[in-house]
């Protein structure tokens, strides 16, 4: 959930290799891309609806938590725009090295309330389509200051890394996603409390470091 931005600034970042055909070039020179699917999702929140914003921009097999994982698609059917749709920002943004997937993450606002938001994008290599494939966030007590400029990186390219699958503990649904170059990785866990947690991961050229780490604490019963 976010924020439309009057603007947005953004720094390039150099990035793989192009490959020969230029339908399935790289984003690695353009991390702004998914900060501009990001500012169109929530444009198209006021314009259309939350909820029809969510579904028209959302992957076939994308996820949200409800606070439970859901099947996006299938959870959103049945949901009504309300009356006012959340905002929202983007303050950062993640890429892999070939372009093909980003992280985005920022400030929503709704009423009174504040929170933060943590979404994954793919891009379509032939069409150059982004969809997000898993949106994430919670509730703040008091709002996530905005930065002077969107925060961009992109992975090391290079050798491909060996990235370790964590273990979760019994009883947990987790999953794990990876960009097609496996630079960036997702994984989200439920907890049985409800308690639930989203790690976004960045090749480095010599590990996965952590560059988004969302906790959400179980529900009070």
């Amino acid at each position: 959930m976010r924020l439309v931005l009057a603007a947005v600034a953004l720094s390039l970042v150099a990035g793989c290799a192009q490959g020969p055909d230029p339908r399935k070039r790289p984003l690695a020179a353009n991390p702004s891309a998914y900060v501009a699917a990001e500012i169109a999702f929530a444009r198209l929140a006021q314009e259309k609806g939350q909820w029809t914003a969510f579904r028209e921009t959302s992957a076939p097999d994308a996820v949200m938590f409800v606070p439970q994982r859901a099947k996006a698609r299938d959870w959103l059917k049945s949901q009504a725009n309300p009356a006012e749709a959340v905002k929202w920002q983007p303050h950062a943004v993640y890429v892999s090295c070939d372009g093909n997937a980003g992280a985005t993450t920022g400030a929503w606002q709704k009423g009174g309330g504040n929170g933060y938001f943590t979404t994954v994008w793919l891009r379509d290599p032939i069409s150059g389509k982004i969809n997000w494939v898993l949106d994430h966030g919670d509730g703040l007590t008091a709002p996530r200051a905005a930065p002077d400029f969107i925060e961009t990186k992109q992975a090391k390219c290079g050798s491909r890394p060996a990235v370790p699958i964590e273990a979760g503990e019994e009883g947990d649904d987790m999953a794990v996603g990876l960009s097609p170059d496996q630079t960036l990785s997702w994984t989200s866990t439920v907890r049985p409390d409800q308690s639930r947690r989203v790690v976004i991961r960045l090749w480095d050229g010599k590990t996965m470091a952590t560059v988004i780490d969302d906790k959400v604490a179980a529900p009070p019963k």
